[in-house]
């Protein structure tokens, strides 16, 4: 395969079935980012949601605006040049491999998503500088051997190497019924020494009404939704290292001029952190 080859090129895809009749956390993700890859039923869930949570729109952009913040520090500070996005959802610029490839353009970038409207999405449009390297793969981060032994994958990145590892604002749609730190503990576990994991997660913390009506209201639809406290965000990073400033608010990790001054933990209702396994 050619090195600027795109790992989705390599053999044609079915049509494949987009569910647009049930609303989808990747496509309310889109709508409450302001996109238009989202349909009816998204809508209606994200606007149920917003009903319960106001602030939900201040939310979602804060948690974007930090995995930017977040993995340009990877790529510029700790020298990570290898990325692994779980939970990507629709394409929105700045993108993951946009941030890193700006500043290594040899950073080599996997996204794995289980939407098909956002795989649909992503071999078209995540297209990667010719020195680096970006490619997609259709996997549901519950699956995680399935994740690790995808060629898209392994073609990518070279797992004797630090990877960051991203799970951004996806583990609380994993309900503690599957087990999400086996899973993030597993993900990690295959990693060697240097590699970082960045996680943010929805809590009710700060405002009950995630816990209670917004969370309600995406599993009204169907759509799994478990906010947790800071002490089960921080079971995420067992045997880790923080980076500083440690588990926080997104707004408050390493802000820039670009995050609104006057900002509430309430409005944001989001830990994030990022670790180093040593």
């Amino acid at each position: 395969m050619a090195w600027t080859r795109h790992a989705w090129q390599a053999t044609p895809r079915p049509p494949v079935n987009l569910h647009t009749d049930q609303p989808h956390s990747a496509r309310m993700y889109d709508y409450l980012l302001g996109g238009k890859d989202n349909f009816p039923p998204d809508r209606d869930a994200a606007e149920q949601a917003l009903a319960g949570f106001p602030y939900l729109r201040i939310a979602t952009r804060q948690n974007r605006a930090f995995m930017t913040r977040a993995v340009r520090y990877l790529a510029a500070e700790a020298g990570i040049r290898q990325f692994l996005d779980i939970g990507t959802g629709i394409p929105t610029s700045p993108n993951l491999h946009e941030t890193v490839q700006a500043v290594a353009p040899d950073a080599r970038v996997v996204y794995a998503d289980n939407d098909p409207i956002v795989l649909t999405h992503a071999r078209a449009l995540l297209t990667g500088t010719a020195a680096g390297r970006t490619a997609c793969l259709d996997a549901d981060l519950r699956d995680v051997e399935s994740i690790l032994a995808a060629p898209e994958l392994r073609d990518t990145l070279d797992l004797t190497r630090p990877v960051s590892l991203s799970l951004i604002a996806i583990l609380h749609f994993v309900p503690d019924s599957d087990d999400p730190y086996r899973l993030v503990a597993r993900l990690v576990d295959a990693l060697p020494a240097g590699s970082h994991l960045t996680i943010s997660h929805g809590t009710g913390d700060f405002a009950p009404a995630v816990r209670d009506q917004a969370a309600s209201a995406y599993r009204a639809r169907g759509v799994s939704a478990a906010p947790r406290d800071h002490a089960a965000f921080v079971r995420f990073f067992d045997g880790l290292e923080l980076l500083d400033p440690g588990v926080t608010v997104a707004h408050r990790w390493r802000p820039d001029d670009q995050v609104p001054a006057g900002l509430t933990d309430a409005q944001v209702s989001c830990y994030v952190a990022v670790a180093r396994k040593p």
